[in-house]
């Protein structure tokens, strides 16, 4: 049987990339445990289009 717990996947989206009208997008997949971290997060991560680290703000 799954255990029941806080720790829930979401995806996170490059906020530069989105902005800059170019093609594509940077995304990634990470974990949090909702119970510590109620609001949306935001970390700096590696874009391979833009070459560069950007942040990254989760989305839905």
């Amino acid at each position: 049987m799954a255990k029941k717990g806080n720790r829930v996947q979401v995806i996170m989206e490059c906020t530069e990339h989105k902005a800059s009208g170019m093609a594509g997008t940077s995304r990634y997949i990470t974990t949090k445990n909702k119970k510590n971290t109620p609001e949306r997060m935001e970390l700096k991560k590696f874009n391979p289009i833009l070459k560069k680290v950007t942040v990254h703000k989760e989305i839905k």
